[in-house]
């Protein structure tokens, strides 16, 4: 092997490199912008399916990552928060959204191509700017012209004569369409992007070193490898998750094999028509338009399919409940659906279960770290996966009831969905104060007498918050919140105040300084238990439960 075609395998394998940096980057950058709007989009859509395709579209066409998009659509069926048929729509709307960088990267074939290298050095003098807009702004930049550049390495390699004669023999060989699927379906799951196996293609075919027709049979594989990646986020994961992540390989193996099979038999008249869309007498744009017509063409054709595909995961994919953990639902059943206003009454009841789960856990946590007794430990993990266990078990029965209440029945269903919400990070904060137990253990630390003080006043305060909070929410008595809101304040006032005495007695060496950021973390658990109950009291009157500015809160608060 001669030293030209070494150094033109080097430069490949630093192209690809380049490349997926570039993407990681851009990708990375936008998800930092548009990551937590996502989560705010796919929350409020409803159950259209068309709406719900749209939104993924839309989202992944802005964050760049299918896998992104679907990963998170996981989270939330995993969660309850979704349900798996709104989840896959919303992924087959992120199949069409992702191709927008294979277009993106076939613009390399024109001749301002040149100029976006620029956008890799314009991004990285941007990164130095102190303003954090800015610096977002300049790693998508940077991203976007490494992307380019990385593009340009690759076709200049692929022009070395052995490298490109090498390929052009390789797959003239293969010559079977089927074959060349499977390659870009492997290749795209190694990788775990579509997107960059869809650039090098076109990299490829830019170069001469592969031929559109076989180049289309790769993509179309790459098409389907993107999906091994949502099948990774979902192991581990809940059992809706799971239904969802292979419903959607399920429904993506089907448009890709038909795809494939009309590729195979006419590929030929295929390829001529995808060669009408060349620029510049390269084959580039073609390969990255043919994903975005399969997409779109296909990706709604599959919606019909979603529902009875979700029937056949539901009886393909059991639930396999902990018994133990099971147990923990004591008021509310599926069969109690078709009694919508019982259902809305016991969902309380379940709710006032779960509230009593996270002040045992409170109590709990604080027993520990107050006596250093660790026979609790065992006991308040046990309890806390009990809460989330609750929290998603509610959740999903109360996704279910809100299509079967009228308007009134779904304010008071949005209410206790920040109820739950609310008292599910009560629990995390008692883990918290365990885990804060733990620290001050490994680095032999103890609070001194005066500040043990002041952490029993400070429960004094919660726990009579907690007893308040659940007779409001139970009884619906308006007249207590004045009181609950009263308490708050002095929960707000106990954490200003105990760490200004804390500081003080560091001052006057009563106590070590390395006990700040323990008591600082305390403090802060605290004073957000404290809000969450104001929360949950005030949720009578207001569903969000914590907006001081609102009408119905500020009518209570003197």
């Amino acid at each position: 092997m001669n030293q030209a075609v070494i150094k033109a395998i080097v430069y490949l394998l630093v192209g690809i490199s380049v490349l997926l940096i570039g993407m990681k980057m851009m990708s990375g950058s936008l998800k930092k912008s548009l990551g937590h709007r996502a989560k705010k989009f796919f929350q409020k859509t409803e159950n259209r399916p068309f709406l719900n395709m749209g939104f993924g579209a839309l989202v992944t066409a802005g964050i760049q990552s299918s896998d992104a998009t679907n990963a998170m659509v996981i989270g939330f069926i995993s969660a309850g928060a979704m349900g798996i048929y709104q989840g896959l729509c919303i992924m087959l709307g992120a199949y069409i959204g992702t191709t927008i960088t294979g277009v993106l990267a076939s613009f390399s074939s024109l001749s301002i191509s040149l100029y976006f290298l620029l956008l890799a050095f314009i991004g990285t003098v941007m990164m130095f700017f102190t303003n954090d807009r800015m610096k977002n702004i300049g790693e998508i930049a940077a991203g976007f012209g490494l992307l380019f550049f990385g593009l340009a390495i690759m076709k200049d390699s692929f022009k070395n004569e052995s490298i490109a004669s090498f390929c052009q023999t390789l797959f003239s060989s293969i010559d079977f369409g089927p074959l060349l699927f499977l390659i870009g379906v492997i290749l795209t799951a190694i990788i775990q992007s579509s997107s960059a196996t869809t650039s090098i293609v076109i990299a490829m075919v830019g170069s001469g070193a592969l031929a559109l027709q076989d180049g289309l049979f790769i993509v179309l594989g790459a098409t389907l490898g993107t999906v091994c990646t949502t099948i990774l986020a979902a192991i581990g994961g809940d059992t809706r998750g799971k239904k969802a992540a292979w419903a959607a390989f399920i429904l993506r193996s089907l448009s890709s094999v038909i795809v494939c099979i009309l590729l195979d038999i006419f590929k030929k008249p295929i390829s001529v028509g995808m060669h009408f869309f060349a620029i510049e007498g390269s084959d580039e744009l073609p390969i990255a338009l043919f994903t975005v017509f399969y997409n779109v063409i296909f990706m709604p054709l599959l919606l019909p399919l979603v529902k009875p595909t979700i029937r056949l995961m539901d009886k393909l994919i059991k639930e396999r409940e902990n018994p133990a953990l099971a147990s923990t639902v004591k008021f509310i059943d599926d069969k109690m659906l078709s009694f919508p206003d019982i259902a809305v009454s016991q969902v309380k009841k379940e709710i006032v279960n779960m509230y009593s789960l996270a002040q045992e856990n409170y109590n709990r946590a604080l027993h520990v770290l107050l006596t250093n007794d660790d026979k609790e430990i065992a006991a308040i993990n046990e309890t806390e996966d009990r809460i989330d266990y609750l929290n998603n078990r509610i959740t999903s029965f109360l996704i279910a009831l809100s299509s079967k209440v009228g308007s009134y029945g779904e304010h008071k269903i949005g209410s206790y969905y920040h109820v739950i919400n609310d008292i599910e990070r009560i629990g995390d904060h008692a883990i918290n104060l365990l885990e804060l137990h733990k620290q001050l253990e490994e680095n032999d630390l103890h609070f001194s007498g005066a500040a043990l003080e002041e952490i029993e006043s400070f429960n004094k305060v919660v726990s009579e918050m907690f007893s308040l909070a659940e007779t409001i929410f139970t009884k619906k008595d308006k007249n207590l919140l004045e009181q609950l809101h009263s308490l708050e304040d002095k929960a707000d006032n106990c954490k200003t105040t105990y760490f200004s005495n804390h500081y003080h007695r560091i001052i006057n060496k009563e106590c070590a300084n390395e006990l700040s950021p323990f008591y600082s973390s305390f403090l802060t658990d605290m004073e957000r238990i404290s809000d969450h109950l104001d929360n949950i009291g005030f949720s009578i009157v207001d569903p969000t439960g914590l907006d001081e500015e609102s009408a119905e809160k500020k009518a209570y608060i003197k």
